[in-house]
């Protein structure tokens, strides 16, 4: 079980996310290279929200070969191509997990390899060896 760190004497986090995250020792670590809205016959939804949950379906697919789940993250890297983008996958997100809250980043970026893409998530997981 991981160990979330919350400094009282730091502003607390703007939504459901950890400040730290402690993983313990002998726990298997899987980093996951950033994740596009992309399903496996090629196609790209256009909204955001829809990118978003098959970024965390592929990843969801990444820690399933490893014996793990979305449960074992640790750390979220997200980067959106517009604030317009936030609330969308922030809802996707904050959907997904629950306490205790992975540690998160969230970017606004000027945009991604193909035009299509809005969002693109890497994420790092922790769980039983």
């Amino acid at each position: 079980m991981i160990t979330t760190l919350e400094p009282a004497d730091i502003h607390p986090p703007f939504a459901p996310y950890s400040h730290g995250v402690v993983v313990p020792a002998g726990q298997k670590l899987i980093f996951c290279s950033g994740q596009l809205g992309i399903a496996a016959d090629a196609s790209v939804p256009t909204d955001c929200a829809s990118q978003a949950r098959l970024c965390f379906d592929n990843i969801a697919a990444i820690l399933r070969e490893a014996g793990l789940g979305l449960e074992h993250i640790v750390r979220i890297n997200a980067y959106v191509s517009g604030r317009e983008h936030l609330a969308a996958y922030m809802g996707v997100r904050n959907g997904l997990f629950a306490a205790p809250f992975p540690a998160s980043t969230l970017m606004i970026v000027s945009g991604f390899a193909r035009p299509e893409f809005v969002v693109e998530i890497e994420a790092v997981a922790a769980g039983p060896a």
